[in-house]
């Protein structure tokens, strides 16, 4: 996330804790940089002068330039305050017995992929969401919400063909829920045009006041710069939104406006799209991403993702396995789909606290896909016991997997080093629980 911004700031911060003495024109030099490197990242020019300002207020307290490690000190206050800059703490959605959700936005902003990725968040903590297509500008758009529908088993209202009201549609849609659907939160993805203008939000008024929704969620591009910012005030003026998602922070994507629209709409950023897959959307929880952008890692993400991928029976399972110097590439294609359901491998690592101050730090997607279909080309048995492979059957596998012979002896290379590794440490915990028990 915010590779530009987050690389900048990495740098300065890494100068700034070098210093064993800080004085004030270190910290303004640096404060200096900051500046810049937020500006360059499409941050709004108001809000990043008013952000330096306060951290450079409580950076030259005396407390800070005359502590042991000023600055850790600096960095700490600095993380602090952009936390608070994107929003403090996290802000639930209102669920109510029956909530409605207003998706709003732009086109092209990921309205409708949002309304899908959202329904599948809520279905995952228990909810019965449905969804509602409510642009009826775009034949096309009404078909992706149902085919998104489809995808996660969630179900959709469509509004009969030929239809024009849009609340006709929506009335249509409370009617079918009330009557066929078991559905406790909707969801209502509605029409966006390329910019704002008085028709899309005077359609949008009239369906907010016949609605009336507990939540009114802004969809917005990352990428959009710092027009998400002007997006958003318009939105706001004419409909009150009480969240934004912000899609595509995933991408090279400066950033900018995710640091600046919490400052200028007061409206808490309440989710986040991380990819394309409709399961990559999570809370947006300011405190991490503050803590990702400085390369602090974000471990309780992490955490809580390896949680929603990993059964524990597998888990279990797989540690015995390595324990015991039993691991094969059956639990190698195991392994490999568990960190894969976790999302792309780049940005799992990237949650590790220092990972990201990594030179060259960058994962080849394609080379783990050639790892994949090496070991699927293998036979179950020589999956299980790899020594079988012999000259024949790796030329074998090579052709079945579009690959070299020589990828798949350094495949074969670099696992049997890896249980030759698990061996000896099995061996070297069994010595030291033996000493143990010799010399208690």
């Amino acid at each position: 996330m915010f590779p530009q911004l987050s690389d900048r700031l990495q740098e300065i911060f890494k100068d700034l804790r070098g210093h064993g003495l800080i004085s004030e024109s270190n910290v303004d030099a640096a404060l200096r940089q900051v500046r810049m490197a937020l500006l360059e990242a499409d941050v709004d020019f108001q809000v990043a002068r008013k952000f330096i300002a306060r951290v450079k207020e409580k950076a030259l307290g005396e407390t800070v330039i005359r502590s042991i490690t000023p600055g850790q000190q600096i960095v700490k206050i600095f993380h602090a305050e952009l936390a608070l800059l994107l929003g403090g703490d996290a802000e639930p959605l209102r669920l109510e017995d029956e909530t409605r959700i207003l998706i709003v936005g732009l086109n092209g902003s990921g309205k409708t992929t949002s309304a899908a990725k959202l329904a599948l968040l809520l279905k995952k903590q228990g909810r019965m969401p449905s969804l509602v297509a409510c642009d009826l500008q775009r034949p096309a758009a009404i078909e992706q919400l149902a085919t998104l529908g489809r995808q996660i088993d969630v179900p959709v209202h469509v509004p009969n063909p030929g239809e024009k009201n849009v609340q006709n549609a929506a009335a249509a849609a409370l009617e079918a829920t009330r009557t066929a659907m078991a559905a406790n939160v909707q969801m209502f993805d509605t029409a966006g045009r390329q910019e704002i203008d008085d028709a899309l939000m005077d359609e949008l008024t009239a369906l907010k006041n016949f609605l009336k929704p507990h939540e009114i969620l802004l969809v917005v591009d990352a990428a959009t710069g710092q027009q998400a910012v002007s997006v958003a005030s318009g939105f706001d003026t004419a409909l009150s939104i009480t969240g934004i998602i912000v899609t595509k922070l995933d991408g090279d994507a400066r950033g900018g406006a995710a640091l600046s629209m919490r400052e200028v709409t007061h409206r808490p950023i309440k989710f986040a799209g991380t990819g394309e897959k409709l399961d990559q959307f999570e809370v947006f929880i300011p405190e991490r991403l503050a803590g990702r952008i400085l390369g602090m890692g974000d471990v309780v993400t992490l955490v809580e993702r390896a949680a929603e991928a990993v059964e524990v029976e597998d888990a279990v399972k797989l540690e015995r396995k390595l324990r015991t110097a039993s691991f094969d590439f059956n639990d190698f294609l195991t392994q490999f789909k568990m960190m894969r359901r976790m999302g792309p491998l780049e940005n799992i690592l990237g949650m590790l606290p220092g990972m990201s101050n990594v030179q060259g730090f960058s994962i080849d997607e394609k080379q783990l896909k050639r790892t994949e279909a090496i070991v699927l080309s293998m036979t179950k048995q020589e999956r299980t016991r790899p020594d079988i492979l012999n000259a024949r059957r790796r030329q074998r596998i090579a052709r079945g997997s579009g690959s070299t012979v020589t990828e798949v002896n350094d495949l074969l290379r670099r696992f049997d080093q890896m249980r030759k590794l698990m061996k000896n440490t099995g061996k070297l915990k069994r010595t030291l629980k033996e000493l143990q028990r010799l010399h208690p």
